[in-house]
């Protein structure tokens, strides 16, 4: 099988050495080194060919997406992280990190056309009001808005992913060609439409990131609605993660939220 899993990142770090994974330096358009130079960490850069490599700071791992989306050529193409893999060894760390092989994916590949990470559950929110929480509801309204104009046959399916309290996240997955690139050119152009409609001005640096953030909440509508089968498969975080410093994190910001309302 012709399989490329992209993994975005934009700084030098391990990567996977099995054949099927493909660094990408995202946003690499106008970042330079100590010498003024452009910078080179040895990785294919997503500002080469049609690229939207500039859009980063608000797209995230969107623009390497986007680059494998619009110039790689592969029977499957998938996404990953520098720090997060898909691994049917899940464990913490880099001691116990074993990113999936070709030969424990083809055979996966053979029975399903769609691969994704097992689901993030938020338990006491739904995907509407965790999101509301961490960034800006409008987000998730002005996308509703152009989901009900330009794809109505989504729009079910769109909010009734908002009402449940889990869903696939990271932008993480392995998609047979054409699934891939029915997917990249809807969920484009919601994004480039999103982004003429949204004022983001006042946002801080963290919240533009919003395409990037909104993308992970599309992706379930377009599984459904399609009617894809798909099969989940675990993924490893590279790091140790703080998760009572992530849980503080996340009451305040539900606390702040649900002040402010209140005060309405």
């Amino acid at each position: 099988m012709d399989i490329k899993i992209i993994v975005a990142t934009h700084k030098k770090y391990w990567m996977p050495g099995d054949d099927i994974y493909l660094p990408v330096h995202v946003g690499a358009e106008g970042k330079t080194d100590g010498k003024g130079q452009p910078l080179d960490l040895g990785y294919v850069k997503d500002n080469t060919g049609d690229n939207i490599s500039s859009k980063n700071k608000n797209y995230c791992e969107l623009t390497g997406l986007y680059w494998a989306w619009k110039n790689l050529d592969a029977d499957y193409i998938g996404l990953a992280h520098y720090r997060r893999h898909f691994t049917l060894h899940p464990g913490r760390g880099n001691k116990k990190l074993k990113p999936i092989r070709r030969e424990e994916l083809e055979p996966l590949l053979a029975k399903y056309d769609v691969l994704l990470p097992k689901k993030r559950n938020y338990f006491i929110e739904t995907n509407y009001s965790q999101y509301a929480h961490a960034h800006h509801a409008i987000d998730l309204d002005t996308t509703r808005q152009i989901i009900a104009e330009k794809y109505p046959e989504f729009l079910r399916a769109y909010d009734r992913s908002m009402k449940r309290t889990s869903g696939h996240r990271f932008n993480m997955f392995i998609m047979k060609r054409d699934k891939f690139h029915a997917y990249c050119e809807w969920l484009f152009d919601i994004l480039f439409e999103l982004e003429n409609r949204l004022d983001i001005s006042e946002h801080s640096n963290y919240d533009a990131r919003v395409f990037g953030f909104v993308s992970e909440r599309l992706l379930d509508p377009w599984i459904e609605t399609n009617k894809i089968r798909y099969r989940e498969i675990p993924h490893v975080f590279m790091e140790n993660q703080n998760w009572l410093i992530k849980g503080g994190n996340f009451l305040k910001r539900k606390i702040g939220f649900d002040k402010k309302w209140a005060a309405k």
